[in-house]
């Protein structure tokens, strides 16, 4: 685990614009710097970095935070993995703390590992490039399959040497410890158990060409190694066995470089093999990976719904087992994500279609051959089920298994009427079936469907208008002021409720000069008002807290002891102000009033619109209880009118005019 003064650290040196920088092009916005999203496409800049609060804020996508969510969500990085790249960008040393003697030889056996694979992987790389028979065989492959040097490059394609143990050699020689050579499979040991040093040492992918497979962040978990020969007892692909780093179900390959383009392109095409991938990279189509010719898994799906809710499964034209494939489409639902089906011609597989074609005409096959995987189903086994109705009720059900895998009811909905049309059945046949598949009971089953039925109905009958919650906009308001000008010294004029020599209700004004978090603590205190919103009642605690003890108060310390969630919410709420900056209102002359010349009676306005609305709650409340109570209600009648002449009073002071 990272020390929290190694965290303190990066936080203290990293500068988020130079970060960002790194990633997006930033121009100077007055104080701020905006730039064209890098989660979204855009002519107009909507992306905005405030290197004063260190946040930013992504307008087109609703996304922001701090150094450590922009890395976290442009890079997918975990926590760790990013506090650790920041490190190594500001030349910081990483502090571990406290751990077992165990968890320090586990830590140390993963990490041992991770650089045996990344020694690998440089070592094939210069056998490929460097060596006379890396050239004359491998990249001579390469180069066949039609991959330009950059793209080689690129996805660090190597070559081993067609002999014994050349790698083994030069990686023990390099000081690797054949332990870890054999751990991450890339060495093959044969134990000599009668003379241990007669052992005999073999590369296990010897005289193929390699295609590194990276991890989410970068780094080199294992190989597939293609053989160029025709040695029929040889697999034609062999990948790394499993291991400590290596799990094959939990691994896409090409995840690396395609983790942007997906989250950007809001899609994700999943092909066969590594080199259906390479080929659609370089002709321009990056949201793309593959699950390297094994089974798909949860884990797999799951790695790209961290990045899309879509994805396109894409077939070989003549591909065997097409529909033992089927299974990867449930799956794919079970997660709850939409996922389309595209199959290329006859005899065509991605790499070759891709090769053969221009950008632009790929794009236009794949979007008018995508097909929703209702479509695709239905088709593939009708063409099976003919004219025979057993297979063709069959057929059926097993549409219809697939679609109550969807968790969403509406979807599940759609696609049962869309099902019922493609396969000319009712649609009230498809809702009983669909409602005894894995239920417990009939009765259940169908409770559930009747539900969702009129759920349905609401939404394609009703139309939903948002309504604005005003107690939620109010505490965000405190929120954004104590974040803001939480330490700022300001006079108030506060009201004090007496009464006059009449008797009647006044409010007395008040000055006084007090910090902005003691006033707005002061006085939701004295009404004994508490935030509603669970994330805003943890957010003002925690803040009141740093505000009263940090003589220097800063924002970007504080957002480094939030959680990511909270971190977003909370850059969000600071850079509310910043959008209205990208419509360059100076250029138009209209010049607003800055917000710090009226900080006290913002705060003033807010904490008493704050207290009229939950007045006029009280009130509605009192007078509900009025309706359902038969005593006498004279007392209740009472304090709804104190009520009313307190809300007249405050609205008053508000230059409100009441009906």
């Amino acid at each position: 685990m990272i020390s929290k003064a190694t965290i303190d650290q990066v936080y203290e040196t990293a500068r988020l614009e130079e970060v960002i920088g790194d990633f997006v092009q930033l121009k100077k916005s007055g104080s701020n710097f905006k730039g064209l999203s890098p989660f979204s496409d855009e002519r107009t800049p909507s992306f905005m970095v405030s290197p004063v609060k260190q946040i930013w804020k992504d307008f087109s996508s609703g996304k922001g935070g701090n150094v450590v969510a922009f890395l976290m969500e442009h890079e997918h990085f975990t926590y760790p993995e990013a506090i650790k790249y920041l490190a190594k960008k500001y030349n910081i040393e990483v502090e571990e703390t406290e751990r077992t003697d165990e968890e320090k030889q586990e830590a140390n056996e993963r990490e041992s590992m991770y650089l045996v694979s990344e020694y690998a992987q440089k070592y094939f790389t210069e056998m490929l490039w460097e060596s006379e028979l890396g050239k004359a065989i491998g990249l001579t492959y390469f180069k066949e399959r039609g991959f330009t040097d950059e793209i080689i490059k690129k996805f660090s394609l190597g070559y081993c040497l067609d002999q014994w143990d050349s790698f083994t050699t030069a990686a023990l020689e390099s000081g690797y410890q054949l332990n870890y050579l054999e751990k991450t499979g890339l060495t093959i040991v044969k134990e000599d158990t009668a003379n241990p040093p007669n052992s005999k040492k073999f590369d296990r992918f010897k005289g193929r060409v390699m295609f590194p497979i990276h991890s989410m962040s970068g780094r080199v978990l294992g190989f597939g190694g293609r053989i160029l020969t025709n040695d029929k007892k040889a697999a034609k692909y062999l990948n790394s066995p499993e291991s400590e780093i290596y799990h094959k179900s939990k691994v896409l390959y090409g995840i690396y470089f395609a983790k942007q383009s997906i989250a950007k392109e809001d899609n994700c095409y999943l092909v066969e093999g590594y080199t259906d991938v390479i080929q659609f990279y370089q002709r321009g189509i990056h949201n793309v990976v593959s699950s390297s010719g094994t089974a798909l898994t949860s884990e797999q799906i799951r790695l790209v719904n961290r990045l899309t809710k879509n994805i396109t499964v894409l077939f070989d034209g003549d591909a065997a087992g097409l529909r033992a494939s089927l299974r990867g489409i449930d799956l794919i639902l079970e997660q709850g994500m939409n996922v389309k089906v595209c199959t290329f011609p006859e005899g065509e597989d991605p790499d070759s279609f891709s090769k053969n074609n221009e950008l632009d005409d790929i794009l236009v096959y794949l979007k008018s051959n995508s097909k929703d995987f209702i479509q695709f189903k239905a088709s593939l086994l009708a063409e099976e089920a003919a004219d025979d109705p057993i297979k063709r009720a069959d057929t059926v059900r097993d549409i219809v298994n697939s679609i109550a895998k969807i968790p969403d009811a509406i979807k599940r909905e759609i696609y049962v009427q869309e099902c019922a049309q493609i396969m000319n059945v009712s649609e009230g046949v498809l809702f009983s079936t669909l409602a005894q598949i894995g239920k417990k009971n009939q009765s259940d089953a169908a409770k559930q469907v009747k539900h969702e039925q009129k759920a349905f109905d609401v939404v394609k009958n009703g139309v939903k208008v948002e309504k604005v919650d005003v107690q939620y906009e109010l505490e965000r308001k405190i929120i954004e002021m104590l974040l803001l000008y939480g330490k700022e010294q300001q006079k108030f004029e506060d009201l004090v409720l007496k009464e006059n020599e009449e008797g009647e209700l006044i409010l007395e004004p008040e000055s006084l000069e007090i910090k902005v978090y003691e006033k707005i603590y002061l006085d939701l205190q004295e009404d004994e008002i508490e935030l509603t919103n669970e994330q805003f009642k943890i957010i003002y605690l925690k803040l009141i807290e740093a505000l009263n003890e940090q003589e220097d108060f800063s924002v970007s310390t504080f957002l480094s002891e939030l959680d990511q969630e909270m971190v977003s919410e909370v850059s969000s709420i600071l850079m509310e102000e910043e959008k209205y900056a990208l419509h360059n209102w100076e250029r138009k002359d209209i010049y607003p009033k800055e917000k710090t010349t009226v900080i006290a009676q913002l705060v003033s306005e807010t904490i008493l619109t704050l207290r009229c609305f939950l007045i006029k709650k009280r009130m509605y409340a009192l007078q509900e209880n009025t309706k359902h109570n038969v005593d006498d209600n004279r007392e209740t009648l009472e304090e709804i009118m104190n009520y009313l002449q307190l809300n007249n009073l405050l609205n008053k002071k508000l230059n409100r005019v009441l009906s």
